[in-house]
Order: structure tokens, then C-alpha cells, then sequence
């Protein structure tokens, strides 16, 4: 629920508008937000259920050289849940062993409601991980672009739904390096 700098195409320019992290899609109401609080990620497998409304109609990209990711400490140590342990969960921090910086595609809704003021919200679009983010633990990853796709993916064309999974498909080939961030 903090807000980030998002790139989207604005009047057939790029531009850059600061978003809530944690996507309330346009028509629901602002309970929306405790009722569905994992949609600061739009799975893969959903773009064409639950994120349908916005896949194809409103992309836009998170420059981001790192992200952060809740997993449960027996899994982030490569070991079995003790058999009196309690689960519980560490923060690992995920970053390009290469230094740079990636572009996260995302999607975006702008919320409005009469009396009270517009909400431009997005989510991070994450797939199965790489090996290296499995092996850590974790069961997600942010979809990182190549930079020659930014334009077709901020310009998305609603009627090749398969041009838009393409790009997501073909992604930046990164390796994650991790560490124990809280």
C-alpha cells in the first residue's frame, strides 16, 4: 500500500505517475482492498480471469533494481519444519546478480467514487520463479521485460492478447542473487 513511480503511456507519451502498490481495479468499491489484499501481484495464470479487465488495457512498468518476498523460514534454510516448530517467515531480499536494474511489468487501474478522490493503483505481474527464487524458497517472481519491448507493452493492443504474453514470455534472463533482509 505504499506508493511507487509507475511508467504508463499518457496522451501517446510516456510518462510517470506515482501508484498505490496494491491494485484496486476501476468499479469495485474501496472495501476491495481488505476483501483482496494479494492484488499488489497479478499471477500469469489469472491475466485472463481475474486481471482480465485490465491485461490489454492498462500496462505499465516499476524500474526496480530489487524486490522482497515473505518466506517461511524452515524453506528459506533448505530444511524440514521442526516437528514443535511453529511456522514462521523471514523477508529475502531478491536482486539481478548482474547489478542492473529491470523493468517490472505491471498492470494499472484508475478508481474513482463519487466524493472522494481518484486512486491510480497497479500490481506486479509475477510467474513461476527461477530455479535460484525456488531453491530460496519462494513460489513467485516479478516478470522483468527486455527494454526493446516497453513500448508494445505500454501500448497494448486488446485484440493480440498473445502479443502481450509473448513479451511476458520472453523476459530478461536474470539469475537472483538473495539475502535475509528482516
Amino acid at each position: 500500500m505504499h506508493y511507487a513511480p509507475v511508467m504508463i503511456i499518457e496522451n501517446g507519451r510516456r510518462t510517470i505517475k506515482p501508484m498505490r502498490y496494491g491494485c484496486r481495479l476501476a468499479g469495485k468499491p474501496a472495501s476491495y482492498d481488505t476483501q483482496f489484499p494479494g492484488t499488489y501481484n497479478a499471477r500469469r495464470d489469472s491475466l485472463g480471469g481475474f486481471w482480465r479487465g485490465v491485461f490489454g488495457v492498462s500496462h505499465g512498468l516499476v524500474v526496480m533494481n530489487a524486490f522482497f518476498e515473505n518466506v517461511n523460514r524452515h524453506r528459506a534454510e533448505r530444511r524440514e519444519l521442526g516437528k514443535d516448530e511453529k511456522v514462521s517467515n523471514v523477508i529475502l531480499e531478491f536482486k539481478p546478480a548482474s547489478g542492473q536494474e529491470m523493468l517490472v511489468a505491471c498492470l494499472w487501474s484508475r478508481w474513482s467514487a463519487p466524493g472522494q478522490p481518484d486512486l491510480l493503483s497497479f500490481a506486479a505481474i509475477t510467474d513461476e520463479p527461477p530455479p535460484e527464487v525456488a531453491e530460496a524458497g519462494h513460489d513467485r517472481c516479478v516478470i522483468p521485460i527486455r527494454p526493446e519491448f516497453t513500448d508494445a507493452w505500454l501500448q497494448p493492443d486488446r485484440a493480440d492478447l498473445a502479443a502481450q504474453q509473448r513479451i511476458l514470455e520472453d523476459r530478461e534472463d536474470l539469475f537472483y542473487e538473495h539475502r535475509l533482509a528482516a
